[in-house]
């Protein structure tokens, strides 16, 4: 009897439930789509079932503060009341504008410049927020440091950036504690190696709840030869990728757990290039960008062929009789972009735009991959 103590104890340890590593099916990632501002948005017709956060573009920033674009209150004030009815629908959906875009940075510089400014456009984002009911803020300036869209910007954005956004995470916390609330701040950061190495993403961090990498755009219209604008993995003599941009964004301090995977709903299109490796990396004329359901139209068109990069994971179309070649994202790439997702820990995936795809094919595509269960029942 005097060893029952030890045998209790072996059979205690060999029954008590053991540590598991997280299982990425039983994950909640992030599904975010953003919402053109200036498109006709219809609530019927965005699946808010599939989404866990929508960004509506753009807010802008003049005179130092957080506002509408010329012309655009009413029109925002309209689609602000529609996207709040798709939580009848889906109770758990976070409604975030997204402030800046390509041609709308030209003010955060000089916004972000004094702590003076820092507090009045910190107070104006508080004051658009409670306005519209939102549920956070997603900042979009292209880009702290850098040009970009021929913005104004100094040395001083990488400390500024930071200093705003510490600002304005003190501030949603001060209003979320009284309205017993966490609202979001995220940003949209480049996908390059040249945003990273002038900002400081490692402390800017700190004050963001996820942060979504645009890793698109590769090749786009200052390219004189063809390539893909979202490959995963990097192919070509650029050597940009989706993989390259998460490992850059940890390299520079960021956690993976904090990433999210931007993909692009949309394509590009290059003509008069010649068929030798089906139009891939060969010279051609930029001809356009063109949305999803357009490049979906032109693939079951027999002139154009489907064809596969297995290094980069990427598609594209190439018609020899149209010397027409065309770079974008389907199902079968972002099936591989989502199982990258969950090996690497990411948070989710981000996409551009909710109208490219009115075919609900894309989305579809990454929901089913984050959640495979689903695939029957929805």
């Amino acid at each position: 009897m005097k060893y029952l103590p030890l045998v209790m104890l072996l059979w205690f340890l060999a029954c008590s439930p053991k540590e598991k590593s997280p299982d990425p099916e039983a994950r909640s990632f992030h599904i975010i789509g953003y919402v053109a501002g200036w498109k006709d948005i219809q609530p019927d017709e965005i699946p808010a079932e599939k989404l866990t956060h929508i960004n509506y573009a753009f807010a802008n920033v003049a005179d130092g503060m957080v506002t509408h674009m010329e012309g655009r209150a009413e029109k925002d004030s309209l689609n602000f009341l529609k996207l709040q009815e798709l939580k009848q629908r889906n109770p758990d959906l976070k409604i975030m504008v997204s402030i800046g875009g390509w041609t709308h940075s030209k003010g955060f510089s000089d916004a972000v410049l004094t702590p003076e400014s820092r507090e009045k456009l910190t107070a104006s984002g508080i004051d658009f927020l409670l306005k519209y009911q939102l549920d956070g803020l997603d900042f979009d300036w292209e880009y702290p440091g850098y040009p970009g869209d021929n913005n104004p910007y100094r040395p001083e954005d990488k400390e500024n950036f930071v200093a705003m956004l510490k600002s304005f995470r003190e501030a949603l916390d001060s209003v979320g504690n009284l309205n017993g609330k966490h609202y979001l701040s995220t940003i949209a950061s480049g996908g390059f190696r040249g945003y990273l190495e002038v900002n400081n993403l490692a402390e800017a961090q700190k004050y963001l709840d996820f942060i979504n990498i645009m890793a698109y755009d590769f090749y786009t219209a200052g390219d004189d030869s063809t390539g893909h604008h979202a490959n995963l993995f990097p192919s070509g003599a650029k050597g940009r990728s989706a993989d390259t941009a998460v490992k850059e964004h940890i390299e520079f301090g960021v956690p993976a757990e904090k990433l999210v995977l931007g993909v692009p709903f949309y394509g590009r299109m290059w003509k008069g290039v010649a068929s030798k490796e089906n139009g891939l990396f060969q010279p051609g004329k930029y001809e356009m960008g063109l949305p999803y359901v357009q490049v979906l139209a032109l693939s079951k068109n027999s002139a154009y062929q489907r064809h596969w990069d297995i290094k980069g994971h990427a598609p594209y179309l190439f018609s020899e009789k149209d010397s027409t070649w065309i770079t974008y994202e389907d199902p079968e790439s972002l099936r591989w972009k989502v199982s990258y997702i969950k090996e690497k820990g990411l948070a989710g995936a981000m996409f551009w735009e909710m109208s490219e795809d009115n075919t609900g094919t894309l989305l579809d595509a990454m929901y089913h991959s984050f959640y495979p269960a689903t695939e029957t029942g929805n």
